[in-house]
């Protein structure tokens, strides 16, 4: 039988608005609503960010909360990944959520330069975020935007703040930062499976490279594949994803094509180390 592999969806992310894509979900009713079309459609995973009513990012706990308990309710085992990521929240809340104790949350493991700012995570706020998520049973998805970043999450490992089995996640696309290339992510794959011969891991293409990127990771055997209006918005240059589902059910068709088959949330629980789900 087929390997399984996760399908994880990045619904929202911290910078498409509905200007851009109307189908981003801002709202909570949104978010839980176009969740589960995606969870339906093959998602075992889902990485939320939340808005405040005029589409900016927000930190607010009771929008995570409200998020999650409706993700719980509608899909059944489906693992919630928080995210802490920076762009547009005040760097001493970025870990106010997780005492909510979500099954996941991303942990950047240092600075990189987007496109016209930078995505500035200092020392302690990475201790911090990762002392946070130690306390509260939260697994980190260690997000990879630089071959350093893997170095930091080895200190933090060698200091007992993650475990030797973390989620590692390596971003590609992000102008600026790593660019979508098929020999980095050889690079990329080969020093995290040195420094963490336990870990699993995804890669995640940003906009026009989202599909090549997937590619490259399901060759590999990756744990997983990440999808979702939060990276990208299109299905072609000419035309708008209609829905995150859309975009799971083509991440789930090249699961397929490639070998491969769509994880339960069973299986994507098992594979993360996770508890049953909720």
């Amino acid at each position: 039988m087929p390997e399984p592999c996760i399908i994880a969806v990045a619904i929202t992310g911290s910078l498409p608005r509905k200007e851009d894509n109307p189908a981003v979900p801002i709202s909570v009713a949104e978010q839980i609503e176009s969740t589960q079309e995606a969870f339906e459609a093959g998602a075992s995973l889902v990485h939320i960010h939340v808005r405040n009513d005029d589409q900016s990012s927000s930190s607010e706990p009771t929008r995570f909360a409200a998020v999650q308990a409706g993700v719980r309710r509608h899909c059944p085992g489906m693992i919630v990944q928080f995210s802490t990521g920076g762009r547009g929240r005040d760097p001493a809340a970025r870990g106010s959520a997780l005492y909510l104790k979500p099954d996941m949350a991303s942990l950047s493991t240092g600075s990189v330069n987007f496109p016209s700012i930078v995505y500035e995570n200092h020392p302690a706020l990475i201790g911090d975020l990762a002392t946070a998520m130690k306390a509260n049973g939260v697994l980190p998805e260690i997000e990879i935007f630089d071959l350093s970043h893997l170095h930091t999450a080895r200190r933090l490992a060698d200091g007992g703040l993650i475990g030797e089995r973390p989620h590692i996640q390596f971003v590609m696309g992000v102008q600026n930062a790593l660019p979508a290339e098929e020999r980095l992510l050889d690079a990329l794959l080969r020093e995290a499976k040195f420094l963490f011969p336990q870990s699993t891991w995804t890669a995640a293409g940003i906009g026009r490279n989202q599909t090549i990127v997937m590619q490259w990771a399901l060759a590999r055997g990756a744990d997983a594949v990440r999808t979702g209006l939060e990276d990208n918005i299109r299905i072609t240059r000419e035309r708008l994803a209609r829905s995150n589902a859309e975009l799971v059910e083509l991440a789930a068709a090249s699961v397929e094509r490639l070998g491969r088959r769509v994880a339960t949330v069973n299986e994507a629980r098992q594979t993360l180390g996770l508890a049953s789900g909720p």
